[in-house]
């Protein structure tokens, strides 16, 4: 039987297993009886699997207490005459892929997420059907399920130092948030390596319409939910679908995907263009690649939020040997410079380091690595001398922040690229 209502809910948020897991819940605020002590070893990810449960349990438990999920009230009489029904249709809720907060990125633990999610409401809320967001799932849904997962140096989790799970339910129809709960878990097992399209990827994603479902995830019951990011739901089925192709390796279907996303009026975000880019290369499509990652610096340069990642060996300019990670720079150099050339814009590159050794070593290193990147596509293109400014920002806006210097925090050395007055 599902739970509904608080009391129903104690059994599960005994003191011994909110001491354990360190879960937070803001459903019910009665206080649990005094703790034992903690175990000395426990299960990390079975930590993460239980804050997920808790989470969804909140969430479902609040779309059934809708009025219209309430069964009617009938006399005594009514109820000995009745004949057998059969039991009402299920409620199709899509859900969006789950991203971290901090970086708009599916990682490992976001994917996790997203399955135990599923799992869990499929076996406590059978009147419910959840389902991955897809063009084949998105017409029959009633609700979107929106999630994000933010790190513990994010937001309102940071002073506990743990995961925030973040679930709401918007109704398609109406645009409001109907049910949000929210859980915490402890960091530890929590995997936040990106999944392969993020981890490929050449720019930073992070757009408009996905600030928009972060939003929605963290929006109270009873509040629109984000309408630009609502109506962008059938093209994000269609990027759901392209990433989750890409990510297992079906490059040529996905390629399809994302060129039937593009093909759209609302087709012209990042996560599109990153996608061509993505797919094209890894089938050996150069010239299609290219193109690709030419649509991607125009539109960051025309929305001002431009963010591209390249990797520098640890405390040098150089870029990493690795030609897998670095053979393509010099065509994205030759792409920058040619799209600035012609936007006419003045520019500040900013440059971003990853948080190992001094603030003030990391001010100078990535002041350098930004001049680089200035001199060399200055000399691709001697027209845009004096339109570059280089900065440096050291480790003062990472995103990911574990300093581990590698694809994982790949993000926390990107290079900004800020469109600025002309002097």
């Amino acid at each position: 039987m599902p739970l509904t209502s608080c009391a129903a809910l104690r059994p599960l948020r005994t003191g011994l297993f909110l001491t354990l897991l360190g879960i937070g819940l803001t459903a019910c605020v009665s206080n649990p009886p005094p703790p034992p002590e903690r175990p000395k070893q426990m299960a990390s990810a079975a930590v993460f699997d239980l804050a997920i449960d808790h989470a969804v349990d909140d969430l479902l438990v609040q779309l059934q207490r809708l009025p219209e999920f309430q069964p009617p009230q009938k006399s005594a009489l009514e109820l000995a005459l009745q004949r057998p029904q059969e039991p009402p249709p299920k409620v199709r809720i899509a859900l969006d892929t789950a991203v971290d907060s901090a970086t708009g990125q599916q990682t490992t633990a976001t994917q996790l997420l997203d399955q135990r999610l599923q799992l869990r409401a499929a076996a406590r809320f059978p009147q419910f059907e959840v389902v991955g967001v897809s063009p084949a799932s998105l017409p029959g849904s009633r609700f979107i399920l929106v999630s994000t997962l933010t790190p513990p140096d994010q937001g309102a989790s940071a002073t506990e130092g743990r995961f925030r799970i973040s679930l709401a339910l918007a109704d398609i129809r109406s645009g409001l948030v109907v049910a949000q709960s929210v859980a915490l878990s402890v960091p530890q097992g929590v995997d936040s390596t990106p999944t392969a399209y993020f981890r490929d990827s050449p720019a930073l994603t992070r757009d408009r319409i996905v600030d928009g479902q972060i939003k929605t995830a963290q929006t109270q019951v009873g509040t629109a939910a984000d309408g630009v990011y609502l109506s962008s739901l059938s093209v994000a089925a269609l990027i759901a679908e392209g990433s989750r192709l890409y990510d297992a390796g079906k490059y040529a279907d996905a390629l399809r995907v994302y060129e039937t996303a593009a093909n759209r009026p609302d087709g012209k975000q990042q996560r599109v263009f990153n996608g061509l880019y993505l797919s094209n290369n890894q089938l050996g499509n150069t010239e299609a690649t290219e193109r690709a990652f030419g649509q991607i610096i125009s539109l960051g340069l025309a929305t001002n939020n431009l963010s591209v990642k390249f990797l520098f060996k640890a405390g040098s300019t150089d870029f990493l040997p690795d030609p897998k990670v670095s053979g393509p720079y010099p065509m994205w150099l030759k792409s920058l410079s040619k799209e600035i050339s012609a936007s006419k814009t003045c520019l500040s590159i900013i440059g971003h380091s990853s948080r190992t050794g001094t603030e003030a070593v990391n001010d100078r290193l990535s002041l350098s690595r930004a001049s680089t990147l200035q001199r060399r596509m200055e000399s691709m293109h001697p027209d845009i001398a004096g339109r570059l400014q280089p900065q440096g920002m050291g480790f003062r806006e990472n995103l990911i922040g574990t300093g581990t210097d590698d694809l994982r925090d790949a993000l926390d050395r990107r290079v900004e690229f800020k469109v600025r007055s002309c002097p």
